[in-house]
């Protein structure tokens, strides 16, 4: 039996799961990261306690994986200063959960676990060279070799996020580069796009849909151009060039056996993953592009919760 937590700034979501890969328990709380480390770090112990008390009833505990946000040390367990997580500063979570259960503990960060929870659940089973992505308010990515995550010399690869696929571009990343993918293509980006070109498209329905253009995101665009909006269809259609260029590039350097695409970005569905499919052939060398499969996430918003069981599965 194992625990997964995953870890957010706004959510803790954590289950048990069987050695025939059932989830059986699932519980689920706020973070209160905002009430400060003692509070926010107290609800996840008190989330691991419970599921612990719970997995007496379906059988032996055999460790806990938990998903969090970076940067944090893979191999420690150790989360140093995660922005969207205010006082946890070089935290010593694996170590200290893993004696306060008297279980083996890993800890990972999020998309990296997510990317796993699809190379061992999901979406790429049976695959053994994946690529993931995340494609939500950001974009986070996880490279997956034989369902071990490939974490780098320093523990900080896996970045695909903060590629740069426009070194002239006039739009700086919250990293301080220019031109990265996400600060292009990520749910945020599309929104602030269709909110600087509205008024080319006066009969566009983005901003009624929406209700004000704080409002607007990634959905909202994509229940347009399903309506046959014209700024929405445009849209989805920049975004996909974009991130094919982007995939092509990951596919010129890493040959995986499959892409997996998930977050809020992604439920746009076939319009877009047709695009980007049509697209990432021409934007790479490799010949053999044209058959590797891109395809949406399968764990959907278990993904932390599995990554999480699986990271500690794995190894």
């Amino acid at each position: 039996m194992i625990i997964g937590l995953d870890i957010g700034g706004t959510k803790l979501a954590g289950g048990l799961i069987t050695p025939d890969a059932q989830l059986v328990e699932r519980r689920e709380r706020p973070t209160r990261a905002r009430e400060g480390v003692d509070v926010s770090l107290g609800g996840v112990y008190a989330l691991l306690e419970e599921l612990a008390e719970a997995a007496k009833t379906h059988g032996t505990l055999d460790g806990v994986g938990i998903c969090a946000p970076g940067p944090l040390d893979p191999k420690t367990g150790v989360i140093f200063n995660p922005t969207n997580m205010p006082g946890w500063v070089n935290i010593r979570l694996a170590e200290e959960v893993s004696r306060r259960l008297q279980v083996p503990c890993l800890v990972e960060n999020d998309a990296n676990g997510a990317g796993l929870g699809e190379a061992v659940f999901g979406a790429a089973r049976g695959f053994s060279r994946v690529f993931y992505a995340t494609l939500s308010t950001g974009i986070g990515t996880g490279i997956i070799f034989d369902e071990r995550v490939y974490h780098g010399k320093n523990g900080a690869a896996g970045e695909g996020g903060h590629v740069s696929i426009d070194y002239r571009s006039p739009v700086r990343c919250n990293c301080g580069s220019i031109g990265c993918i996400e600060a292009l293509a990520s749910g945020s980006s599309i929104a602030r796009r269709a909110r600087e070109r509205l008024s080319e498209y006066p009969q566009s329905k983005i901003l009624s849909l929406a209700g004000t253009l704080e409002q607007i995101t990634a959905e909202t665009i994509a229940r347009a151009a399903a309506g046959g909006d014209t700024l929405a269809a445009l849209l989805i259609e920049e975004t996909a060039e974009m991130l094919g260029a982007w995939l092509g590039s990951v596919v010129s350097l890493l040959d995986p056996d499959i892409i997996v695409l998930g977050g809020g970005v992604s439920r746009i569905g076939e319009p877009l993953f047709g695009r980007i499919r049509e697209a990432v052939p021409r934007r790479t060398i490799n010949p053999f592009a044209v058959n590797t499969p891109i395809v949406p996430a399968q764990l959907g918003k278990d993904v932390g919760i599995w990554g999480a069981a699986a990271v500690i599965r794995s190894r």
